[in-house]
């Protein structure tokens, strides 16, 4: 949402020779992120209704009307926060060891000094052990970054709109056993100001929503 000035440097970074498609989920932007994103060469998605799960499922549903479909589906941020070029590293688990989910870990890697706020930095802090306790899977992030088999994808019955998409992904994919890990990943500031946790409204929300995903899946 509203990622023009970041979303180029986000798509001319992605790795050519490894990506068959780069779909661009427009979360209902007031600016002009989708010619941006177009003119740059992806196919872009239009969500109206807003929230990071809304537009990670709108880019499901067109992964699951290809008629090819494809082997990987790899999630990252507009904000050009995430390395794009670190996608190699990010699948190679994938293609080398037969994982079925990858996790690129902030914790695990560099932080450029102010990437991650306080409530970022708590939030991932608190649902990762909470997971531990009550889940019995240990990670240490709910990085955005992360790739994932698409028939896996699609076996987990994705649900969240919002804020608990990726700890309700890393939740039922420990529930369905499914093979996963974590590998560093690096991470500077974003371009633009956070939706999320740029604001205490939204840090507030989303740390509510992730605290109550965990207990719904118990």
């Amino acid at each position: 949402m509203n990622e023009e000035a970041s979303i180029d440097k986000v798509i001319q970074e992605i790795p050519t020779d490894l990506v068959s498609d780069v779909l661009v989920c427009n979360n209902n932007s007031t600016d002009r992120t989708k010619e941006v994103a177009t003119t740059a060469g992806a196919i872009v998605l239009d969500e109206t209704r807003p929230g990071y799960g809304w537009a990670c499922l709108k880019g499901m549903e067109y992964a699951s009307q290809m008629t090819e479909k494809p082997d990987i589906i790899v999630f990252l941020d507009g904000d050009y926060s995430d390395y794009p070029a670190e996608m190699p590293k990010v699948v190679a688990p994938i293609l080398e060891q037969d994982m079925d989910m990858v996790i690129g870990s902030r914790a695990l890697g560099n932080r450029a000094k102010g990437s991650m706020t306080f409530p970022q930095r708590f939030g991932n802090w608190l649902a990762t052990r909470l997971m531990r306790l009550f889940h019995g899977v240990r990670y240490t992030d709910l990085g955005p970054f992360r790739a994932i088999k698409y028939t896996s994808l699609m076996e987990l019955g994705m649900k969240d709109k919002t804020y608990g998409w990726t700890i309700e992904m890393q939740i039922k994919a420990a529930k369905k056993k499914l093979k996963t890990c974590e590998v560093p990943v690096n991470y500077k500031k974003r371009i633009g100001h956070s939706k999320v946790s740029g604001t205490i409204k939204g840090a507030v929300s989303a740390g509510v929503k992730i605290i109550w995903t965990i207990f719904k899946y118990l």
